[in-house]
């Protein structure tokens, strides 16, 4: 598995905590980070790091867009890894212009399938897929 997966994975982990545990972002990513210093590798880490920081900086613009896009659900009623996986991918897809928007959304369902439920995949698909296209982000898949 190559740094940015990994990086990807290990957001996704962190942000799940934070989530969950309502707790100080700086000191939860502080106890993640101490906790989980075997899986970030010198090439894991600053792409984890820019994901967790982005995600945090832009999470009420990443979860307006979320609500939005999601039929029937708010950001709230989502499954946690379902919700912060897609909070990564959105990241990506508004702030990072070398990553096509295929490119997130793919790493994006393969994660739901490994984290989520058996619904994850196609679920993550189609909310950002309706980001990508609304937002007329390129990279259709």
């Amino acid at each position: 598995m190559g740094d940015r997966r990994q990086s990807r994975e290990a957001a996704l982990q962190a942000l799940f905590f934070l989530d969950v545990n309502q707790t100080d972002t700086n000191q939860g990513l502080d106890d993640f980070c101490a906790e989980h210093e075997d899986m970030l590798t010198a090439g894991v880490k600053p792409f984890f790091l820019e994901l967790v920081d982005g995600v945090m900086t832009h999470k009420t613009e990443i979860d307006r867009l979320l609500d939005k896009s999601a039929r029937n659900w708010k950001v709230s009623r989502m499954p946690a890894v379902d919700r912060n996986i897609m909070r990564i991918a959105v990241f990506e897809m508004l702030k990072r212009d070398d990553i096509p928007a295929s490119v997130s959304i793919n790493e994006a369902v393969e994660i739901g399938k490994k984290f989520g439920t058996r619904d994850s995949g196609s679920f993550i698909n189609g909310v950002l897929d309706r980001i990508r296209s609304v937002e007329n982000m390129g990279g259709a898949l």
